[in-house]
Parts: C-alpha cells; structure tokens; sequence
C-alpha cells in the first residue's frame, strides 16, 4: 500500500490525544485506587498488616501485569485494523483475545496458588506469612476475570470507546471499600481476616467489573458493527500466533518494569517492618502519579496504531512528538505535586511517626525519576502503536534486572543507604530504558521515512 499523508493539526492532534487520555486517565487512577484502598486499610489495622499486603502484593502485581499485559496485544491490533478500515477484522480479533484471556486467566490463578510456598525462600519474616499467603491465594481467583477484563478493555478503547470502562472502574472504587470491611473484619459467616481479607474481595470485584463491562458490550450500539458476542468463533491459529507474539513482549517488557519496583518491598523485608511499610507507601503514591504518563502511553498507542495501520506516517510522527512535549510537561507538574505536599500525602497513609519521616524521605528519589519515567512510558506507548514489542522487551529487561535490580540489592543490603539504595537502583534502571527506547523509537521512524521517501 502506498503511503497515505494527510493534513493534520497540533490542535486536532492534542485535542484526540486528550479525549483518549482523560477517561483512560480516570480508568487508571480508579483501577490504581482499589490497591490504594487495600493499602490505606491495611495501614490503619497495624504495620505488620501493611507489610504483609506489601509483600502479598509485591508477588500478585507482577504475576497480574505479565498476564494482563499480554493482552494489551489487543489494542494496537484493534486500532490497526480500524485504521486500514477493515471493520470485519475487529471481532475476530476480540473474540481470538478473549480465548487467549481466558487461558492465560486459569494459569496465571494456578501461579498463585504455587507462590506463597516462595515466601520462606524469600526471607520473608514468619510473623507476615499467615496473612501473606491467605491474600495470594484469594486474589489468585479473580485472575481469569483479570485477562478477559484487560482484552475487552483494549478492544473497546482502540475503538475510541475509553468511557464505560472509566466508569465500570469507578463503581468499583466504591463497592470495595465495603467489600473490605465485610473480609477485613468479619461479618456473618465470614471470618475476620485482616489484610488478608482484601485478597477475597479484590477477586468478587474483578468478577463483577468483567461481567458489567462484557454486559454493556454487548448491548451497546457502538459495539455492534464489530460484535465478539455475536458469533462463536473457534481458535483461530492465525490471530492466536500474532496476539501472543505481539502481547507476549509488551506482557514481559511490562513485568520487567513492574516487578522490580514490587520485590523491593521483598528485598527490604529483613530490614524491618518500618522500612517496608514506609517504602510501600512512597511506591503507592508514585504508583498512583504514574497513571498520568502511563495514561498517556495508551491513548498514544491508539493513535499511532491508528496512523500505522492508514499508514500515514506524517501525522503519525506529528502524535509522537506532541506525545513526548505533553509528557514532559506533566511529569514537571507531578514534581512540583511531590516536594510540595510530601507531608499531606504521607498523612493520608499512617499516622505513624517513624514511617511518614522514613516515607517523605523516599519521596525525594520519587521526583529525581519523574522525567525520565514519563519520557521512557511514552516512548513504549508509540512503539507498541508501530507494533514494535520485542525489541522494547529486551531493553526493559537489561535496564532494570540486568542494571537496576543488582544495583539495588547491593546498595540496600550491603551499604548504609538501605531503603534509598534500593530507589538509586530505581533511577538508573529508569534512566537507561528511557535512553534506550528513545533511540529505538528515532530508529523506527527513520526507517520508515527511508523506506517510503
């Protein structure tokens, strides 16, 4: 096909970008919020309940994302195929998902069924395993529902449709809290069950948050030229190869980045029960500022996806830069957010005195990576516009478990710098993926520009 260039505007480009990026945004942070919820309630039943959900959920996290992540094929997919308008491919890309979703969904439940017998070899304290475990094994039931959440997620937003999963997701925040409290602290036949509790109610609320947004799906009129529930198709062998080879990279690039900001509540577990909750509080709010950047990457990879199926490189281009620019200017923003209101924040979480200092003091290494993080999620985003995963995959994995991982440890465990060193480790993994996958996003571009000229 030849290339297709057509007259595109800053204007039109941001004002596309911002329609994608605030629901998605919303999306983010109510999604965020429910481990915010976990963690906040957790905090105020004792620390040793908010340093076993730390390191329940240093274990669930990644396992969950790796899964999730995979099915993040769909969206590019999707936008591909609507770009080149070819409708009928949609559905069958979203039923093919769903099957995937599905599968992915039962092994990743069995993962973590097998994972709290690792807490032991980990060195996980004794005191943290009961509650630990329990809460592993719990979430690990809502897993299927997780996958298949995440693939019709991405068919619906690659279709421009970001809202009725903005607002499944903020009902959620709402049904939790009680969820909660019924697990946390008993209620009729249900026993008390501390933090532990959350693991349940996490799993009844994925299950329901998969069944309402399956349910609109499927009686929603924008949904019904590319229907998945309309038909039941077979696996196909085609579309199965392509969404695994395409999600399994942004799956592994995603748990590579993921995981090593988790186990660092492992790693500093030894260190005491004050270093952890601190360092899971200053985690939880970088985790919950991300969601801007990271919203961001997605609506970029719709359109970019979008521009690379009509093949439209100029503008294409064009969302790539306004992209990396609003990016830029919002990690700049969430600076400012951080030094400012550290003490604000930290409140929110624990009222004790010793973890808040600890806290507000790791929040400082939190601004040192803003930029760098927001430029390198973006850049991610655009090259999983392009389809490009594998490459990015392999510079996520040598940036953060071949560079920053090693890093991390020694410092923590082997200097005086403890908790802090374990966050440097953060910022040079950070710094090096962000480098590479600039490169790697210049290096695309140029070979599309050279292949076209």
């Amino acid at each position: 096909m030849a290339n297709v260039s057509s007259v595109t505007t800053t204007r039109y480009e941001l004002k596309q970008l911002f329609h994608l990026m605030i629901p998605i945004l919303v999306t983010q942070f109510a999604q965020a919020g429910l481990g915010l919820i976990d963690t906040i309630m957790a905090g105020h039943l004792s620390p040793t309940d908010l340093a076993a959900i730390a390191v329940g959920v240093g274990l669930w996290i990644p396992v969950m994302l790796l899964f999730s992540g995979i099915m993040i094929a769909t969206t590019p997919l999707v936008a591909e195929a609507k770009g080149a308008r070819e409708p009928e491919k949609i559905a069958s890309i979203a039923r093919q998902s769903l099957w995937i979703a599905f599968i992915l969904g039962i092994m990743a439940a069995l993962i973590l069924q097998v994972l709290p017998l690792l807490l032991p070899v980990l060195g996980v304290p004794e005191v943290l395993l009961p509650k630990a475990s329990l809460f592993l094994h719990a979430i690990g039931l809502g897993m299927p529902a997780v996958t298949m959440y995440a693939a019709l997620r991405g068919y619906s937003e690659a279709l421009g449709y970001p809202r009725p999963v903005t607002a499944i997701s903020l009902v959620a925040l709402i049904v939790l809290i009680p969820l909660n409290f019924i697990f946390m602290y008993g209620l009729g036949p249900v026993p008390e069950l501390g933090s532990a509790g959350c693991g349940f109610a996490t799993s009844i609320l994925q299950w329901l948050m998969f069944i309402a947004l399956a349910a609109y799906v499927f009686k929603g009129s924008a949904y019904q030229k590319t229907q998945p529930f309309r038909a039941f198709e077979k696996m196909n062998p085609y579309w199965i190869k392509r969404i695994i080879k395409l999600g399994l990279p942004i799956g592994l690039a995603i748990f590579f980045e993921v995981s090593i900001f988790s186990t660092a509540a492992i790693i500093l577990s030894p260190l005491g029960e004050t270093l952890v909750a601190a360092h899971q509080i200053a985690i939880s709010v970088t985790s919950q500022l991300f969601m801007i950047p990271m919203s961001l990457a997605i609506a970029l990879t719709i359109r970019v996806g979008t521009y690379y199926g009509e093949k439209n490189w100029q503008a294409m281009h064009k969302v790539q830069y306004l992209g990396l620019a609003t990016g830029t200017v919002f990690a700049l923003a969430t600076m400012v957010l951080i030094w400012v209101f550290r003490p604000e924040i930290v409140a929110i979480y624990t009222s004790d005195y010793d973890v808040a200092q600890v806290a507000m003091y790791l929040l400082l290494f939190a601004i040192a990576y803003q930029l760098m993080d927001a430029w390198q999620v973006s850049a991610a985003g655009c090259l999983r516009g392009m389809q490009d995963t594998k490459g990015p995959m392999w510079i996520t994995m040598i940036a953060y478990w071949v560079i920053a991982f090693p890093v991390g440890i020694y410092l923590a465990r082997f200097t005086e710098m403890k908790a802090a060193g374990v966050w440097v480790g953060l910022i040079v993994g950070l710094t090096v993926a962000c480098i590479l996958l600039l490169m790697r996003l210049y290096m695309n571009n140029k070979r599309l520009r050279q292949g076209y000229a």
